[in-house]
Formats: structure tokens, C-alpha cells, sequence
């Protein structure tokens, strides 16, 4: 670091940790919590600064990017993903663009269980039966669901956050399936059984866990006719991007009961969902909590200043994606 600080444009509140240690290295531009800033206010109100702090919810596509002015040197996203910033556009200009892997690897797979449990223990009916005060107490067959134990468990992208989906579902009793670009090793398969195909994998899919990336390839993977290769009565869950489902066809499947629930962390279009959603009582719900623990989001904002400590040290940074 220069004895000059570089100025920091951060464009969503970030936890207080995390802001506090900007503050300390960085002339930063801090957001109250709830401002959504318009892409114009983000270029206009980054005149002048030196990197960009940015995340899911405010995209950076390759106009406004090309629109960013010649003093933006680095945009560093509060995230792993990074399909929201244009990359080409972006390494145009020279940008570099980082991202924060790895960090939210156990607070994902939490929820990916949650998930799992909430929908296949039929949670949200039961919670309304409480908050609506319609519980008349305990009958044998009231809002029977089913068990996790000895159910197969199929990940879809075995990659950190599929293994530790993986490795607390063994907990459970599951059986662990998985597909992925290429076979793991075996000391990281721990007995899982590799499937070749896709295809393959939803046919043994009691459960199915996404964890797969989003790419022109994974756009609606999860559609119709691959839905209909699952058992009767499967659950679907998703952790990792909305629009790797489609949602129409996964809204008819719970519909007719060939998917007999499904847990989603993630949709497309968020936070404007599909309303197909909402009235039914076979989802389970959560309004993208997957990274959503104090010390996930800490380490998440402490690594993209890490990245952004090291650009201005003239270094490489560390997760750099361009």
C-alpha cells in the first residue's frame, strides 16, 4: 500500500467487519443497508475511484463496464460466482476481476441439508399449521413425509460444496451418487458411485442436490425431459443457481406428484420468482441464505480485500478470473 489509500467504491452494505477494515486501508464509498443503486449511479458515483466492490445483485454487464471510467482499475466481487461481470468486456479495458472461492463451502452444504430436510419432512406445512393456530394435536397419520436413511442421494457437480453436501448426507444414512465434469479421485469419492452421464444420475436421484455452475450448457439443465428420468416421488434441491432449472417444468412435476417436493435456495429471475412457487405446499423456500452466516460473509468480504490488498501492492491477486 501506498501512503496515498486508494479509493474503494463498494456498492451494496457489507457485514461491519468487514466494512471497518476497508475503512482502515481504503477511501471507501460505503452503502447504507437496503440502497439499490442503478447501473448509473454505480458508474456516475464511481467517477474518480480506483476499484469497484461489487456482488450478484449488482451486475456489471460489458455496457456498463465499457461505460465505467479510465480511473476503475480493479473490480473485485463479493462472491464465487462471477457470471454477472463481463469478463471480456472487463479484460478490454484491462480490468482485472476477482472472486471469493472456497469460503462458503460449509455454509452452503448447511443449507443444502436444510433444504433436503425441510421439503422431504413437509416443514412448511407444519409451520403453518402452527402460525395459523389450525394444529389439533397429534394424529398417526398427520403430514407423513419421509426419511433421509437410505434414500439416494444424487449430486449434480461434485465439486467442494457437492462433497460437503455429500459428507454430512452420509450422516443421514444416504446412499451418494454423483456426476461430474470428470471422476474424482478415490480418497474424495469416499465410496460414492460415479455415474457417466447426467442422465444416468437422475435416474438413481431419490434426492437430487444441484451444485453444478451456471453456463450456457447448465441453462435450464433440469428440464422436462430430464425431470421425467427421476423416480416417482423425488426431491429436488438447488444451492447453486437458479436458472440451471426450469422453472415451469419443475412447478408441473410437483404439481402432478412425479416430484414430490422440492427445497430452493436459488431461482431465476430472483428476487422476482416464479409465482408458480408460492402456492404450493410441497417447496421449501429460502430467499438465497446459502452464504448467509457471519463468519461466511466476514471471510467472503475479507478475501475480496485481500485481492484488492495485493492489486495495490502490485502483486497478482489471488482469485483473479480474467
Amino acid at each position: 500500500m501506498t501512503d496515498t489509500k486508494p479509493k474503494l467504491f463498494i456498492t451494496r452494505a457489507l457485514p461491519d467487519d468487514v466494512e471497518g477494515r476497508a475503512k482502515k486501508d481504503y477511501d471507501v464509498n460505503l452503502q447504507v443497508e437496503g440502497t439499490v443503486l442503478s447501473t448509473d449511479e454505480i458508474i456516475n458515483g464511481s467517477k474518480g475511484f480506483d476499484a469497484i466492490l461489487t456482488s450478484p445483485a449488482d451486475p456489471l454487464n460489458a455496457e456498463t463496464i465499457g461505460r465505467l471510467y479510465e480511473s476503475i482499475k480493479i473490480i473485485a466481487t463479493f462472491s464465487v460466482g462471477f457470471e454477472h461481470v463481463a469478463l471480456d468486456a472487463a479484460s478490454a479495458k484491462s480490468i482485472p476481476v476477482t472472486n471469493t472461492p472456497d469460503v462458503l463451502t460449509d455454509a452452503t452444504a448447511d443449507i443444502a441439508l436444510l433444504l433436503m430436510l425441510g421439503a422431504m419432512r413437509r416443514a412448511v406445512e407444519g409451520m403453518e399449521l402452527i402460525r395459523e393456530n389450525k394444529w389439533n394435536g397429534w394424529t398417526p397419520t398427520q403430514l407423513m413425509g419421509t426419511e433421509m436413511k437410505s434414500k439416494r442421494l444424487g449430486v449434480l457437480g461434485m465439486g467442494r460444496i457437492g462433497q460437503a453436501t455429500a459428507h454430512r448426507a452420509r450422516a443421514f444414512g444416504m446412499e451418494i451418487h454423483y456426476h461430474n465434469r470428470s471422476r474424482l479421485a478415490p480418497e474424495l469419492e469416499q465410496g460414492a458411485v460415479y455415474h457417466e452421464t447426467a442422465e444416468g444420475l437422475l435416474k438413481v436421484s431419490d434426492v437430487l442436490s444441484v451444485h453444478c455452475p451456471l453456463t450456457p450448457d447448465t441453462k435450464k439443465f433440469i428440464n422436462a425431459e430430464r425431470i421425467a428420468t427421476l423416480p416417482p416421488g423425488a426431491v429436488v434441491v438447488n444451492t447453486a443457481r437458479g436458472p440451471v432449472i426450469d422453472d415451469d417444468a419443475l412447478i408441473a412435476a410437483l404439481k402432478s406428484g412425479h416430484v414430490a417436493a422440492a427445497g430452493l435456495d436459488v431461482f431465476d429471475g430472483e428476487p422476482k420468482l416464479n409465482d408458480g412457487y408460492r402456492t404450493l405446499a410441497n417447496t421449501f423456500l429460502l430467499p438465497h441464505l446459502g452464504s448467509a452466516t457471519i463468519e461466511t460473509r466476514n471471510a467472503m468480504g475479507f478475501m475480496a480485500l485481500d485481492n484488492l490488498d495485493a492489486f495495490f501492492a502490485g502483486n497478482t491477486p489471488p482469485n483473479r478470473v480474467n
